[in-house]
């Protein structure tokens, strides 16, 4: 039996839902990422007493803004003073703060440095890329590594080897 209102038993010629040769696959994860950081980073900005501009950006207000998400962190690093200090896996809990983990900070400066060129930043005025936020993320990894006993030792280079074709001539006589 045919629904009320219906002239004919055929399919509908219009789907609903676009074909998938006309819709665009949904972004990566990376770039969903990469687009919400931007977008938070120019919300900060725009927040800022007195407002910024991206031309107006500097390392300093990268910096400001990496110490402002230290608030939202969920790494406890602690203090000099706290006896557990150095300790990989404390016994128990202490009250020294929780802040932002190095490797988090490290991949969101790189989204950010990729977002601002993708958007019209200049490479060489990046400031995700200033020599100040580069030095601020060495610091945070080696305060954090002191913190939590646990070494970071500076990769050593591999040297290359070079190996050279050695013909040997075999004479094979009676």
């Amino acid at each position: 039996m045919e629904p009320v209102g219906s002239g004919s038993s055929k399919p509908d010629p219009t789907p609903s839902s676009p074909s998938p040769s006309t819709s665009a696959p949904p972004p990566s994860r990376y770039e969903s990422q990469k687009r919400r950081d931007w977008n938070t980073f120019l919300q900060y900005l725009g927040n800022h007493k007195p407002p910024l501009t991206l031309t107006r950006c500097s390392g300093a207000h990268v910096l400001e803004f990496l110490k402002y998400l230290d608030q939202f962190g969920k790494t406890k690093v602690h203090v000099a003073t706290c006896p557990f200090f150095g300790h990989p896996d404390p016994p128990s809990s202490c009250a020294c703060p929780h802040k932002q983990a190095w490797g988090s900070l490290d991949a969101l400066i790189g989204r950010l440095r990729a977002a601002c060129e993708e958007n019209g930043g200049r490479p060489d005025a990046n400031p995700f890329a200033a020599r100040a936020v580069r030095i601020y993320l060495r610091g945070v990894k080696e305060s954090q590594a002191k913190a939590r006993g646990i070494p970071y030792e500076k990769k050593k280079r591999k040297r290359k080897l070079t190996v050279t074709a050695v013909r040997l001539d075999v004479d094979l006589m009676n």
